[in-house]
């Protein structure tokens, strides 16, 4: 016998109801009363005529109803009591101009749809609600008899004062949930970080309940909202994550023991010194005393002794040096490139393609493509461990979050890009060695920096400052108009704001020394960066000492050719070697413990910069001095350096 698979469940099954099958493969219950009211006299439902004593299935008269019980009486007085109940509500508000209120996720427009020939059709119950109080309420038999007298009118105030106090009672949701940050390693797992998390928090809203409670009206500052006390308790769970997962649970827990013990005045200190960690930082609250520099020499000595420590000119081209200048084939192959490539950059920041405009789109006046950017402003680091324990990963120092879980911590306006190849540099502004100045009133060294800015010409000069050697005084220091349109002035690193150059007067060389500059920085702004070079190189010889830090940058954005440069970066050099160096706030935190760059988001300043490389070049100076005279070097009385075989009078 084949299975049936319900195919013949609606089809009425053709002996019913005489039927004597215990498992039919047809319809029993199928049947109605249209049915059977059209079925012809004298035959069955398929159609057979009757044979003799044969009755039909027809039943005349009326059908009998089925009976109910005492839970299906109950629950039909019930939705019938709550169909009142949303008819009441839904007439007064009809009636009236006020907003309707809300009943059950339900609005009153919604009801009124919802009227039928019998009445008013009651809403579905909401499940798991905490508004339970909103529901219709049936009229019981023992309630007074001025309720059941006028039940439209009772209900109606029940419901208006539930809707009014479930609107009061609106619970507050936080933004943030006790939910532990996600880490490529957790230390423990997740349930256990939960419900460390939970326990932290706990104490934290008891401790700061406490201070609510404070009459003292300076403590206002101290309280913390609900999502601020939920970021507390993440990044402090966080950090001792990141910082001990060996044991991880153990800090935790005697975290949590301190603070179920801690002192209303103690929490109070540690809120201040929380609040004063995250106010702007001053410069010059951070910087220590000044280390005096001896180097032994006169300044005449030091200007002349200096040129030993500049950097041999052989292999620098591979560490991002131009040595040479750029052919006119090189330059114009790099033309044909440009034009092929029709704008196509990768990002410096986020490394998107995206597409340059220079000069404007003609369609929207756009200079990129491609929309905003997301990027870590912070290149990665590896956080210090404890001796033993396993290499942490890789964060970014900027949002101490993991290589790889985010795609950026801020956003810019339009993607930035970046040119380092010297034939590329060279088309947009050509390079050029340093001449003979006219001139002879020259310092003996130069220190100089520059600040750069994204435009659509890649990295381009937009400050330059330049002091004297070794007594630090300010020789230029001048803003530059870039040769294409802003992107971005980089203002976190370079210093420079749009507002410098809105308040920045024309640099006159006539009225150089009156101070006419009206910008925060006394600033004077020159044309291009042809002028700023112009400038710098009145100051140079061929054979002038050029210092500074990582110095191929600036000389790459001022495009210039100096053959004796003294780089910090080289000598100072890493233990790996190139391209790994150091940078100058490190070098100058290490050698001559100083703090400088402390502006935060305010920016770098290219004149401390550059007075700090030139101090670590006196510091260097020393050093090698020293080392010399150790070695039986000693200076003729017409400043000549001479080495220990020559004859010492």
């Amino acid at each position: 016998m084949f299975s049936s698979l319900g195919l013949f469940k609606q089809t009425p099954c053709p002996e019913y109801p005489n039927c004597s099958l215990q498992s039919c493969i047809f319809a029993h219950n199928g049947i109605t009363d249209s049915d059977s009211e059209d079925i012809p006299q004298g035959k069955t439902s398929n159609g057979r005529l009757l044979e003799s004593g044969e009755k039909t299935n027809r039943v005349d008269g009326p059908r009998k109803r089925r009976r109910l019980n005492t839970e299906d009486l109950a629950e039909d007085t019930s939705l019938r009591a709550g169909a009142s109940t949303l008819g009441a509500i839904t007439s007064s508000n009809l009636k009236s101009d006020a907003a309707a209120p809300e009943v059950i996720g339900w609005t009153v427009e919604k009801a009124a749809l919802l009227k039928t020939a019998t009445g008013v059709i009651t809403p579905p119950p909401r499940r798991n609600s905490k508004l339970s109080a909103t529901k219709p309420v049936a009229v019981r038999r023992d309630e007074p008899a001025k309720a059941q007298k006028d039940p439209i009118k009772h209900n109606e105030s029940t419901s208006t004062s539930t809707v009014k106090k479930s609107t009061v009672t609106k619970l507050e949701t936080p933004e943030k949930s006790l939910n532990p940050k996600m880490l490529p390693n957790p230390p423990a797992p997740h349930p256990i970080r939960v419900k460390l998390v939970a326990m932290l928090h706990e104490e934290m809203t008891r401790l700061n309940t406490e201070v609510k409670k404070d009459p003292d009206p300076s403590n206002e500052v101290l309280v913390l909202s609900c999502a601020e006390l939920i970021s507390e308790a993440l990044n402090e769970e966080c950090q001792i994550a990141r910082k001990n997962p060996a044991v991880y649970q153990n800090i935790i827990k005697s975290r949590i023991m301190v603070l179920k013990r801690m002192k209303l005045e103690v929490w109070k200190e540690e809120r201040l010194k929380k609040i004063a960690e995250k106010l702007p930082k001053e410069a010059s609250d951070k910087r220590s005393a000044p280390k005096i520099i001896e180097t032994g020499l006169t300044p005449v000595e030091e200007v002349a002794f200096v040129s030993r420590l500049a950097a041999p000119q052989e292999g620098l081209s591979k560490h991002g040096y131009v040595t040479a200048e750029v052919s006119e084939d090189e330059i114009e192959a790099a033309r044909k490139g440009l034009e092929t490539s029709q704008g196509w950059e990768q990002c410096d920041r986020c490394s998107t393609r995206f597409q340059v405009f220079p000069g404007r789109r003609a369609e929207d006046g756009a200079l990129t493509s491609g929309g905003t950017c997301t990027y870590h402003w912070a290149k990665p680091r590896r956080p210090p461990t404890a001796k033993g324990d396993k290499p942490r990963d890789l964060t970014y120092a900027c949002c101490d979050q993991p290589m790889g879980v985010s795609a950026g911590c801020t956003k810019a306006d339009s993607h930035v890009f970046k040119i380092s190849d010297p034939k590329r540099l060279a088309l947009v502004m050509p390079f050029k060695q340093t001449p003979i100045p006219e001139s002879t009133d020259l310092p003996g060294a130069v220190c100089f920096d520059c600040e750069m800015g994204y435009t659509t010409f890649g990295m381009e000069l937009i400050r330059l400052t330049a002091t004297a050697w070794p007594d630090g005084r300010e020789v230029l220091d001048v803003l530059v108009r870039p040769l294409g349109e802003v992107l971005d002035l980089n203002s976190r690193f370079s210093g420079v704001w749009p507002e410098d150059y809105a308040k920045a007067v024309r640099y006159d060389t006539a009225s150089n020394d009156d101070g006419a500059a009206v910008n925060a920085n006394g600033l004077k702004l020159v044309d291009s960066p042809v002028k700023a070079r112009e400038l710098l190189f009145e100051l140079l010889t061929p054979d002038t000492p050029l210092m500074g830090h990582a110095i191929e940058n600036d000389l790459n954005a001022s495009r210039i050719l100096h053959s004796v440069i003294v780089d910090t970066c080289l000598i100072f050099p890493h233990p790996r070697g190139l391209p790994l160096r150091f940078g100058l706030k490190m070098l100058m935190k290490k050698h001559l413990d100083r703090d400088i760059q402390m502006g935060g988001a305010q920016g770098h300043d290219s004149k401390e910069d550059a007075r700090a490389a030139g101090d670590l070049v006196r510091y260097k100076v020393a050093q090698t001095w020293q080392r010399m005279k150790g070695q039986g070097w000693w200076i003729k009385e017409d400043g000549e350096f001479c080495p220990p075989l020559a004859i010492n009078p």
